[in-house]
């Protein structure tokens, strides 16, 4: 019993759609109201009852994997058959008609197609494309669809624009499209004979040519051989003639045709002109002493077979070439190191070659004698030119580059050590060295100095540190410039010897203009830099030091022991640098005090305790406070927009640089000793950084005068090198003499191992 037609009581046809448009039905055309709309869909897009919509477009069953739209899955994808339809022929009394074969391409990724032509040599009729690119529609009375795939097929006709074509064939591609798809194929037929075409191939075969052409394939060598060349070097000795002199030759060999080229080498201030070349390119005759006049060298060779006067005269080409001249030209198999080459006459003798044409002969010929010949004597040596004695004007290089030139030039300085050593961000590049004066003046005595000598030019100035109470003036004493070193004569020959960067070390006596300057000590930089690079100075080489330390005798490692006992005896393994440099001092190992310097910087350990945070974050804002520096939020911008990973952490170099250019008036020691507390590695927490010395919104307790000159005086202590540290002398002696000091046992009784 079926239930009654109610709500409730039947399927909602309208649950689960989404779309209730209305298809247009009318619409206007030059004016007038037409029914355009008679397969459209009803509303939603669904088909009205007996409606049947045929596609326009080719329809592919669906398969496994992703849903691509044709125009995306078919890219590129062509179906090609061959077809052939029969015209008939009005022009020819004997034809016809004729068979024009042509390819149809289908296009799988919009259904269109394009008919093309193959070309037919000799045809009388235009070849190329028939029919362009496009949908093609169907023959009426079905002319309101378009071909798609499966209306292809073999051994069928086709009507494209009212021509009739027949599918004869298709390629394997097309073959196994169509067979997936699940279309059964026919066999493919034979396209028929045309007869014009077999009348110009009977044509063809019955002519005989009454010249008939002669072809050398030169293609095979060109392709094989294009721009590989053999070079030979070569000599002609031309002494015998008038005027004339060796020349020195090279010769080029043309693998691709077998052709010589020929360049002659002119020495400078030789007194000839340099010619284009000495041979053009051509192939070169074995025998020929002379060249051959215009028309006496032919491909080919015509015979007189008939003269007279009224019929005329009848010539034939001599297939057998019995008066042809064929000249023996050179191959590459004829030149050799050490042979001869007659080029038109001249006797050139081949000296030496290249490593490209000592490799082909070697792989080709198995040639592996390639010994130069000498052909003529070695170069004599240039006379020494002695360079006269400084005359006193001007500088040595000015008054040098007077005697090598007739037009003076500059002295050029090395520019690429400038650029190597310049000032480049923090590294200076110039060292500074503290001195005194030499002198037995008690004033002079007490003069300070300080000595820098600049890396980028090898010059020094010295300045001199203004001292109250001393009754002398400081400031410059000596301009910035190359320093020659004493007791050098003025007026010689040879060049001045100027001071260099191993020169200056601490320890070292130095004379400027007659004074005597005693180096005393080094900035951190300064010794720094002479450390890093150890193979320039050999006094802040720990490897050389270590090894004069190792050819002391045993009776002084004794005395070492005993001296160390004595100046550590509560045991801790570390005695102070003075003491330390008076051990060093006294032995008989010729240490200077720069490497005594050096030795305990690598043996040192800091005394000083480590600096509280808060008193430095509490010293730093109070800086910044009395600075009335208030660009911290523009640092943090600037912060953020340098860390593009969003990670809140920077490395030191960057954290560094945004403190500078925001002009951070921190002291450099203080901003130092903050980032490395705030560092992790080689990553700086820049929030926390800023949060700390941010005085506005999180200011520190008021620090007092006492505490900031206590926290002055820890960070100066700090970087102050050696001479506030202590040296770790048991490592050394481990290192140096192989044992450990044991710091429970009495040392002044310890033997060495």
């Amino acid at each position: 019993m079926a239930l009654p037609f109610l709500p409730g009581n039947s399927r909602n046809r309208q649950l689960g759609k989404d779309r209730f448009h209305k298809s247009q039905h009318f619409d206007y055309s030059n004016g007038v109201p037409l029914l355009v709309g008679t397969e459209k869909p009803g509303i939603g897009g669904e088909l009205l009852l007996g409606q049947e919509i045929k596609p326009k477009f080719s329809v592919y069953p669906k398969g496994q994997g992703s849903d691509l739209p044709a125009w995306v899955a078919f890219d590129k994808q062509v179906l090609c058959f061959e077809a052939f339809c029969k015209e008939d022929e009005t022009r020819a009394r004997d034809e016809k008609y004729r068979i024009r074969k042509f390819q149809i391409f289908f296009f799988l990724e919009d259904d269109t197609m394009q008919v093309v032509e193959p070309e037919n040599k000799n045809s009388g009729t235009p070849h190329g494309t028939l029919i362009r690119r496009q949908r093609v529609p169907l023959p009426p009375p079905d002319d309101d669809q378009f071909y798609n795939i499966f209306h292809l097929n073999l051994n069928q006709q086709m009507v494209l624009y009212a021509r009739t074509f027949t599918v004869a064939n298709c390629d394997s591609f097309t073959r196994n499209f169509l067979t997936k798809l699940g279309v059964i194929l026919n066999d493919p037929v034979p396209a028929p004979a045309d007869p014009h075409s077999c009348l110009l191939d009977k044509i063809e075969k019955s002519m005989t040519p009454l010249r008939p052409y002669e072809r050398r394939d030169t293609l095979k060598q060109f392709l094989d051989h294009d721009r590989e060349v053999l070079r030979f070097n070569c000599f002609w000795d031309d002494s015998e003639s008038v005027f004339g002199d060796p020349h020195q030759l090279t010769l080029h060999y043309y693998l691709s045709d077998d052709t010589v080229e020929i360049l002659e080498t002119i020495a400078p201030n030789s007194g000839r002109d340099n010619p284009a070349k000495f041979l053009h390119r051509s192939k070169l005759p074995r025998h020929s002493a002379m060249m051959k006049q215009p028309g006496q060298m032919t491909d080919r060779t015509v015979l007189n077979v008939f003269d007279s006067n009224n019929q005329g005269k009848r010539y034939l080409l001599d297939s057998l070439k019995t008066g042809a001249l064929q000249d023996d030209c050179y191959v590459d198999r004829d030149l050799k190191v050490g042979g001869e080459v007659n080029v038109w006459g001249r006797r050139v003798i081949i000296t030496d070659c290249d490593d490209f044409t000592k490799e082909h002969y070697r792989s080709k010929y198995g040639i592996e004698e390639f010994t130069p010949l000498q052909y003529k004597s070695p170069v004599a040596p240039k006379p020494p030119r002695p360079v006269p004695p400084y005359n006193g004007f001007g500088s040595e290089e000015d008054s040098l580059s007077s005697c090598q030139r007739l037009q003076p030039k500059t002295p050029q300085k090395d520019f690429r050590k400038f650029m190597d050593k310049d000032r480049c961000g923090l590294e200076s590049n110039i060292l500074n060295f503290r001195a005194k004066m030499v002198t037995s003046d008690p004033v002079d005595r007490e003069r300070v100095f300080v000595i820098s000598f600049y890396l980028s030019d090898d010059s020094i100035s010295v300045f001199e540190r203004a001292q109250r109470n001393s009754g002398v003036l400081g400031g410059k004493f000596l301009e910035r410039g190359r320093v020659k070193k004493p007791g050098q004569q003025l007026f010689k020959s040879q060049p001045s010897e100027y001071f260099t960067p191993q020169d200056l070390y601490v320890g070292a006596t130095l004379v400027f203009n007659e004074k005597p300057f005693k180096l005393l000590d080094a900035d951190e930089y300064t010794l720094n830099y002479m450390e890093k690079h150890a193979a320039e100075f050999p006094q802040a080489n720990v490897g050389n030091i270590l090894s004069k330390l190792r050819s002391i005798g045993e009776e002084k490692r004794s005395e070492i022991r005993k001296f160390l006992a004595l100046s550590d005896p509560s045991k801790t393994g570390f005695i102070p640098y003075e003491s330390f440099r008076g051990l060093m001092s006294g032995l008989d190992c010729a240490l200077s005090d720069h490497e005594v310097l050096v030795l305990a910087r690598g043996f040192s350990q800091s005394e000083q305790q480590e600096a509280d945070v808060g008193l430095m974050l509490a010293v730093a804002q109070d800086v910044l406070r009395k600075k009335q520096f208030e660009d911290l939020p523009h640092m943090a911008r600037n912060f953020l927009h340098c860390d593009w990973h969003k990670t809140g952490r920077l490395s030191s170099k960057e954290v560094r640089s945004i403190c500078k250019a925001s002009h951070l008036p921190l002291p450099e020691s203080l901003l130092t000793a903050l980032l490395s507390k705030f560092a992790d590695g080689d990553q700086i927490d820049f929030h926390a950084f800023l949060t700390g010395i941010d005085w506005v919104e999180n200011a520190a307790p008021r620090v007092m005068p006492d505490d900031i000159l206590k926290f002055a005086l820890n960070v100066r202590s700090a970087a102050g090198g050696a001479a506030g540290k202590k040296v770790n002398y048991s490592s050394l002696l481990d290192q140096v003499f192989g044992f450990i000091v044991n710091n429970n046992a009495d040392p002044t009784t310890t033997a060495a191992s």
